[in-house]
């Protein structure tokens, strides 16, 4: 928001500018306090001082393919078109950049054709600053499985730009929550630590709380409540914030229908409960679901949970024909009232786009908290992960053995038509759902138990459509994907226990 952040700003700006500052810039902060706004107004205040801005944002409900090899060809490609001198040499080195090893990756892209580079010294102040937000996220859920090792991976890589000499003259902005993990890889002697002040830091009258106060008001003033309700209001909630701007506008969106009634619920809940549990994130977050989802019936318990689940562990969002399949039922008549129903009861917390995403992964965090579980007890299914996993693994595979996946999918005339030549119009024949559940049945399915109905479901794919898969998989570009995918397949604990299954052959025959 403009005239906000105004300190911090500056004192990012002026580590950028010195050249003898230390090259790592961390912005870090608990969840919720603005690191990513920073990261975007820092991105768009150096393009305005026409200086160019290398972006990237790491998201844990896309971590199988925005991935730290992502990260780094985005960077060799940015740099590149900023050095032409370096397109001839990533061009040369072209058979070697298929690597999957991210070491040897960064090594090709990054280090070594940055090392014949020759800067003057007049340069260095205009040189390409890079910004990776959102740290923390890369490797999914809790780096979960083989994302642990691409969070691994990237911190090595990080750490090989504070350390290697030519690397140093180019200024690299990261943001994240302050794990551990991250502290011992940007420890302060060689890196500049900006933290982003919340809690008991902040006190009443400093630069983070008139920010939250000017944010407040210019969203409670929409609401035409007048001043005097206005300012009441904004007494009681920039305390509550303490710093969260997520707080602040969680805050206000919840208010935003049926406001008196809702701040009156939000004061009471401040005088009942202490105040430093009401500045918890989590506090407000309760009283928006416990507001949203009372009274409600069983079935729509189980839609609730179900639909929420799958925001979670899905890999990436999906659409609502699909989520309908998932949960399977009906609440107040139709499938389309059941998730108006939850849009309603979620809509201070997630996106305005058409896909249901949560806003903030904060809220993604208090769902798994025993926090949760504690005020919102009809409603723990959310985090059974087992029981969301085997719905999403059913899901991807139901897709895959209906006629929605067929011979010719974008009904070509030849099969010699490349990919890149093939229209749109008929690319987008192949369905959202066809689409999800060709990249990820594998992801989900080794998260399961097993169970005849899957087995079933697996071994049909395998005989019966599996050209058709990789058919889809080459047209979205991904048919490099395909033997990983196999190979997590053979993860799963149905195969491994019980290998006499006649396609596990199918499979490893497939694979090499």
């Amino acid at each position: 928001m403009e005239g906000t952040r105004l300190d911090i700003l500056k004192e990012i700006e002026t580590k950028i500018k010195s050249t003898n500052s230390k090259n790592v810039i961390w912005i870090r902060g608990s969840p919720g306090v603005g690191k990513s706004a920073l990261a975007a107004s820092i991105t768009t205040r150096l393009q305005d001082q026409k200086r160019h801005v290398i972006w990237f944002r790491f998201d844990r409900t896309q971590s199988s393919t925005i991935t730290t090899e992502a990260l780094w060809r985005v960077v060799a490609c940015g740099l590149a078109r900023r050095y032409p001198p370096l397109r001839q040499r990533l061009t040369q080195g072209n058979a070697e950049l298929s690597s999957s090893n991210i070491d040897h990756l960064f090594e090709m892209l990054i280090e070594k054709p940055l090392s014949t580079l020759t800067l003057d010294h007049d340069q260095l102040e205009q040189l390409p600053v890079i910004v990776v937000d959102a740290l923390d996220e890369c490797g999914g859920l809790r780096h979960e499985s083989s994302g642990r090792d691409d969070f691994w991976g990237l911190l090595r890589t990080l750490k090989r730009w504070a350390l290697v000499g030519h690397l140093k003259k180019f200024k690299l902005i990261i943001t994240s929550r302050p794990e551990d993990r991250i502290t011992r890889t940007f420890p302060e002697s060689i890196s500049t630590h900006i933290n982003i002040p919340s809690g008991n830091d902040v006190e009443p009258g400093d630069s983070t709380s008139n920010d939250i106060r000017a944010f407040l008001k210019k969203r409670l003033e929409d609401t035409n409540m007048g001043d005097a309700w206005v300012n009441e209001a904004l007494d009681h909630l920039v305390p509550g914030a303490a710093g969260m701007f997520i707080w602040a506008k969680t805050a206000a969106d919840f208010l935003q229908e049926n406001t008196a009634p809702r701040f009156y619920i939000l004061k009471t809940r401040k005088q009942e409960d202490s105040v430093e549990r009401f500045k918890d994130l989590y506090s407000l977050y309760s009283t928006v679901l416990e507001t949203s989802f009372q009274r409600v019936s069983k079935q729509e318990i189980e839609a609730i949970t179900s639909v929420m689940g799958a925001m979670i562990f899905a890999k990436q969002p999906l659409d609502d024909n699909a989520l309908i399949m998932l949960s399977g039922v009906r609440i107040r008549g139709s499938d389309l009232d059941m998730l108006e129903f939850i849009r309603k009861g979620l809509v201070s917390v997630i996106d305005s786009g058409p896909l249901l995403r949560f806003h903030h992964k904060s809220f993604e965090d208090f769902l798994l908290s025993p926090s949760f579980c504690h005020h919102l007890p009809d409603l723990s299914g959310v985090q059974d992960q087992n029981i969301h996993e085997r719905q999403l693994a059913r899901l991807c595979l139901n897709a895959m053995i209906s006629s929605k996946l067929h011979f010719n999918m974008c009904n070509l005339e030849s099969s010699n038509i490349k990919n890149m030549d093939i229209p749109p119009t008929n690319k987008s024949t192949i369905s959202p759902l066809i689409s999800y559940s060709s990249q990820f049945w594998a992801d989900h399915l080794v998260q399961t138990e097993c169970a005849e109905i899957l087995m079933k479901a697996v071994e049909f794919v395998m005989y019966e459509k599996l050209l058709f898969w990789i058919e889809v998989m080459s047209i979205l570009g991904k048919t490099h994907e395909v033997p990983a995918i196999l190979k997590r397949a053979l993860e799963w604990p149905a195969l491994v226990v019980c290998p006499e299954f006649v396609f596990y052959d199918t499979i490893l025959r497939f694979v090499g």
